[in-house]
């Protein structure tokens, strides 16, 4: 009985084995189905790095040229690794490393240089799944779809890839292409903006064809230059778009990384413009945080402090409120005390801007490194809707960064505006009475007025003009709250 049960289990392993290879061999079974497999990668290489870093730095004097040298070594084989993480779990993780990518401000430059491979080149989808995808949902071959279909994809996201082609009546279109196993996700977040034009009927849940959109990544000044698009507007453009998104709207796009923001000249009018791309993250803010985050940047851009307290507390920061703050604006507590939207960058200050930069970032890096276990509890505390606000400031800070505009005053006296409307509209909704809602809207108009003025006083303060000019105005002009 033993030598028939030995027999028995050794026929049905040899099965199980061949069937799994088969089903292997034949991409019928993926080991990304697996959590474990997925999970067991993620540990397994963090566990590398880690090693990587306490065994390699360990014996070297810190602060030296060889531990420099030797860590920036170690810096560019973890990152590395990251992204091989990243591509082999594919979907979730190639997001994060796609967020990652973008924090010039924070992260070492041998991990955002190696992981911003997987903003445009995430990992690609065989044609054949991509013909499966489209017979599957369409019912028809591509060659029955369309006169011309591009193999090669125009750019691989996590969730999707987008390839060029054109249809049998000569209209030029993009088409996204969901990955094989991704669940499809509503997506009912494009009514309040235009994005490019759908066509309904050729699309689907996993397959979606749209209008044809040129234009260069947002942080490629290089192309910005060469088409005579002013990088300074665009930056302006950009913070005033995700102003008016979050304080007025409380409908945020919230996946701002430079493959997914494209910048042109309209065709129609030459005028430089913004095309958001991949309406798949977004997150709609609830009354209570929207007006409590505007409270807040009006806190900060206006230095009082008492509210800036207040605010981060009632959005969960608790007693971690200055670190808070300092995570919301990239400045550290010494700046916000003395006010974030005060004083303008002077000529001396361009001049020397880049050194200004990689002075704050070598700051800004070394407190991420310092407070990392209050930031962690900081992340547990907040709303969750925070998180993805965190997220998105982190993308646009890191745009300005590459764009090398960073941010000055006229752009927080722009969500300074946003801000002022948001509150206004808010007052008016929730109040019948003609002479209240004539008062707020006179109020809302002489707030704005008067930042109108403030920021003329910080133009002729920058340009240094006749100092009488700026006693006059300063006098006049008491700063608004």
């Amino acid at each position: 009985m033993a030598r028939r049960a030995l027999k028995l289990a050794s026929w049905t392993s040899m099965a199980l084995a061949a069937s799994g290879f088969y089903l292997y061999s034949n991409k019928y079974l993926d080991l990304n189905d697996f959590g474990a497999v997925r999970v067991g990668r993620a540990v397994a290489t963090t566990a590398v790095i880690s090693y990587d870093y306490l065994t390699s730095l360990r014996s070297v004097p810190y602060g030296s040229e060889e531990y420099l040298q030797l860590r920036s070594k170690v810096h560019l084989r973890s990152a590395r690794r990251l992204c091989e993480l990243c591509c082999a779990n594919r979907g979730t993780f190639i997001k994060v490393g796609q967020h990652l990518g973008a924090l010039d401000y924070l992260l070492p430059e041998e991990y955002t240089r190696t992981l911003k491979v997987l903003h445009s080149q995430a990992p690609q989808s065989s044609m054949q799944e991509v013909r499966q995808v489209i017979r599957e949902d369409l019912g028809k071959e591509i060659h029955d779809l369309f006169m011309s279909f591009d193999d090669t994809p125009l750019g691989a996201a996590s969730l999707a890839q987008v390839h060029k082609a054109v249809l049998h009546d000569g209209r030029t279109v993009a088409v996204k292409v969901q990955h094989p196993k991704v669940q499809a996700q509503s997506s009912k977040d494009i009514l309040l903006m235009e994005v490019p034009q759908i066509y309904w009927e050729l699309s689907t849940k996993r397959v979606l064809l749209m209008e044809f959109v040129d234009g260069g990544q947002v942080n490629d000044r290089d192309y910005m230059e060469r088409n005579k698009i002013d990088v300074n507007e665009i930056s302006r453009h950009l913070g005033k778009m995700y102003s008016e998104m979050i304080f007025v709207n409380g409908f945020v796009h919230c996946d701002p990384h430079p493959g997914n923001v494209l910048v042109r000249k309209c065709p129609g009018t030459g005028k430089a413009e913004i095309v958001l791309l991949d309406h798949g993250l977004y997150q709609v803010l609830t009354e209570e945080f929207r007006l409590d985050y505007c409270h807040l940047w009006q806190s900060l851009i206006w230095t009082d402090m008492k509210s800036v307290k207040k605010y981060s507390q009632r959005l969960g920061a608790g007693d971690l409120y200055p670190l808070f703050t300092c995570m919301l604006t990239a400045r550290s507590w010494d700046s916000v005390n003395r006010g974030i939207g005060q004083t303008p960058v002077t000529a001396t200050e361009r001049k020397t801007d880049s050194k200004q930069v990689n002075k704050q970032d070598s700051e800004i890096r070394n407190n991420a490194a310092n407070y990392l276990p209050q930031i962690s509890h900081l992340l547990n505390l907040v709303p969750r809707q925070m998180l993805l606000i965190f997220k998105t400031n982190d993308l646009l800070r890191g745009i300005e960064v590459a764009l090398g505009t960073r941010a000055s005053a006229s752009s927080f006296l722009n969500m300074s505006r946003c801000c002022i409307k948001a509150l206004a509209a808010h007052k008016k909704k929730n109040t019948r009475s003609f002479f209240r809602r004539t008062q707020i809207s006179f109020s809302e108009a002489f707030n704005l007025w008067q930042i109108n003025l403030h920021e003329l006083v910080l133009r002729v303060k920058g340009l240094r003009l006749a100092s009488w000019v700026l006693a006059l105005l300063c006098w006049l002009l008491p700063a608004p709250h």
